[in-house]
């Protein structure tokens, strides 16, 4: 099959595209840096076309003699990102239907109820405009995904390891249902194969926790003691604001997540373990944490290690020991 990857560069996209070669893929990899592609690993194993999804035509030029796009595209809490977000997602699905690809699969995140932080609320308006599209779409809903370079997995590895005390606002002791990115990458995989499909999936691991609890067994697994302290008078913005400057990892993406940690993260379904991937074993939470702390293992190689480290991630990735 002949497959567009969108967001390539990215975090998922990094670690997906050698899966998909490895399945025999024809691979084309679009991105408004072509330059850019030549640290990853694969990047002569691809196709590169040069594609802005803010830009129609570029899209349009994109998409042509595609069977499959996997859409991987988020803006993050950067300026207007609900407005660009939409319209990104109808230039792809508009593309799409004229070039008439078969099957678009998007990565989104799960819609627990009640009022949604910008961030989340931004991929539910963009699962809904691929939904409502003429193109079959797949959509998998995830909560955090555990791997080394994943912003989440970052963002605990840095505050659990900065901080002798861990601290938990009070409004964020809710559930998560995390899910390491090897099950990401195997079910975006298994989204291409069968029938399209025209639906979301929930994505969970085998296990919920609180995220305290998440905190306390990363912390064990690192070989930290860090003992936690609830605050009961935390804003989430000021909460943000302080993680974003403790990690070093970019502000707006920081915020857009902290903003979402009031959610209780938990898969109302799994249909997804019948339908896409019957028989899969998914990893569990220790298994992927400890993945995930072994450093570089060339993630974005074919017979790397998804879970770890590749030479070709941000430079806040990895440990601050």
């Amino acid at each position: 099959m002949r497959v567009l990857v969108t967001g390539a560069t990215g975090y998922v996209g990094s670690r997906l595209v050698p899966a998909l070669l490895a399945e025999g893929h024809d691979v084309v990899v679009a991105a408004r840096d072509l330059d850019a592609l030549a640290r990853f690993a694969w990047a002569d194993d691809v196709e590169r076309r040069w594609c802005d999804v803010e830009d129609t035509v570029s899209v349009h030029l994109a998409v042509r003699n595609i069977d499959a796009v996997i859409y991987l595209v988020h803006s993050m809490g950067a300026g207007e990102f609900l407005k660009r977000d939409r319209e990104a997602a109808g230039y792809v699905a508009d593309a799409c239907e004229y070039a008439g690809v078969d099957r678009i699969v998007y990565l989104s995140g799960l819609v627990p109820p009640g009022r949604l932080s910008d961030h989340l609320r931004s991929r539910h308006e963009v699962e809904e405009i691929l939904l409502g599209s003429t193109v079959p779409s797949t959509v998998l809903r995830a909560a955090m995904v555990i791997g080394a370079g994943s912003t989440s997995f970052e963002l605990m590895r840095r505050v659990s390891e900065r901080l002798p005390v861990t601290p938990v606002p009070a409004w964020m002791q809710r559930d998560i249902q995390p899910v390491a990115v090897e099950d990401v990458v195997h079910l975006l995989v298994r989204s291409l194969e069968g029938e399209p499909r025209n639906r979301a999936y929930d994505v969970g691991g085998d296990e919920v926790l609180t995220y305290r609890e998440l905190l306390d067994r990363f912390a064990a697994l690192a070989g930290l003691e860090r003992p936690q302290v609830v605050l009961p008078l935390a804003p989430g913005r000021l909460v943000g604001e302080a993680v974003a400057l403790l990690s070093g990892v970019p502000r707006s993406t920081v915020l857009a997540l902290v903003h979402s940690l009031a959610h209780d993260m938990v898969c109302q379904e799994d249909d997804v373990r019948r339908e896409l991937a019957p028989g899969h074993r998914f990893l569990s939470v220790d298994d992927a944490i400890l993945r995930s702390l072994a450093g570089q293992t060339q993630a974005t190689e074919v017979f790397g290690d998804v879970q770890g480290q590749a030479t070709s991630d941000p430079a806040w990735v990895g440990t601050t020991r």
